[in-house]
């Protein structure tokens, strides 16, 4: 099985960007179809982005839908979310996971496998 490390959170103001990174090991990525998820305090887990297994389809969240960008390098065992034009209301802890099979989707029970996390304040 797949074990998953986030990476990249942080403090940054309205406005920066930030690059999270979700390392993957145990297994090959490129088995696996990839989300992002975040959870703020005091709220449900929420998707935020998915990326199949090659890479060349993606999904988003309406709330991050031109702003954030979700990528992985199978070579590398990698995913990453690239966030620009970051607002206040994404701060949220946020998770990588994944999933065996072919579709992406965004509701969190259908992710198997999960990261610890990794926060991201925005904030001036």
């Amino acid at each position: 099985q797949v074990q998953l490390v986030e990476s990249g959170g942080g403090l940054v103001q309205p406005g920066g960007s930030l690059r999270l990174s979700c390392a993957a090991s145990g297994d090959t990525l490129s088995n696996y179809v990839m989300g992002w998820f975040r959870q703020a305090p005091g709220k449900e887990r929420e998707f935020v982005a998915g990326v199949n297994r090659g890479g060349g389809t993606t999904y988003y969240a309406e709330s991050v839908k031109g702003r954030f960008t979700i990528a992985r390098d199978n070579a590398k065992n990698t995913m990453y979310l690239q966030m620009d034009s970051l607002k206040p209301e994404d701060t949220a802890d946020y998770s990588c996971a994944a999933k065996r099979g072919t579709d992406i989707v965004t509701v969190r029970y259908r992710y198997t496998y999960w990261g610890q996390g990794t926060q991201v304040t925005v904030s001036s």
